[in-house]
């Protein structure tokens, strides 16, 4: 047992030796005082929080159908179907700007006179706070729908949605809402 207890006080001995060499400090000790005395010299770097607001769908425009000429809401001729399911995003902030990665998941159906090849689905960026819309932008986005396949899946990203993050962050009546543009495109603005 002697043996052991003085292994063990050996092998922290030479530990202690270790960490003492190894000090960056220049009384040759630990130097864990001069450290802590300096790391609080420093100013702390301010952190920026904000709330970052949910995304909603739009229930009216969360699906979007494209028929043939002359052929609206008749099935003989719907070229696609699109749809947009669960959305999520992350935020980042600074003293003056909340900029939202919005991301949202679809799927893209082709129609009895529908064919495989692009499509641009016009899906609409809203955030708004209250009656207030704090942005708004229509994205083209494009699906390519492969040769013999009926559907494909998509993940629809728009990293750069960017309002002002006034006192305190956004309002937490602040939401982002997402759906296809349902009436003709309108030019975008930010």
């Amino acid at each position: 047992m002697f043996g052991k207890i003085s292994r063990a006080l050996v092998s922290i001995s030479l530990l202690a030796v270790a960490a003492g060499c190894n000090s960056s400090s220049e009384g040759g000790g630990l130097g864990l005082g001069q450290q802590a005395s300096a790391e609080a010299q420093q100013p702390a770097t301010p952190v920026v929080q904000a709330f970052c607001p949910p995304v909603v769908m739009r229930e009216e425009a969360a699906f979007h159908r494209v028929y043939a000429r002359g052929g609206q809401d008749d099935p003989e001729k719907l070229l696609y179907q699109a749809s947009l399911a669960d959305a999520t995003r992350a935020c980042t902030a600074n003293e003056t700007t909340l900029t939202i990665n919005v991301v949202a998941q679809g799927r893209l159906v082709t129609g009895a006179a529908g064919a495989s090849g692009p499509v641009s689905l016009p899906i609409r960026v809203e955030v708004i706070d209250g009656d207030n819309v704090l942005y708004s932008q229509v994205v083209n986005f494009r699906v390519d729908l492969p040769p013999g396949a009926p559907s494909t899946q998509f993940v629809f990203n728009k990293p750069d949605v960017s309002i002002p993050n006034g006192q305190g962050g956004a309002s937490r009546f602040t939401r982002v809402r997402l759906g296809f543009e349902t009436g003709p495109a309108k030019k975008a603005r930010s």
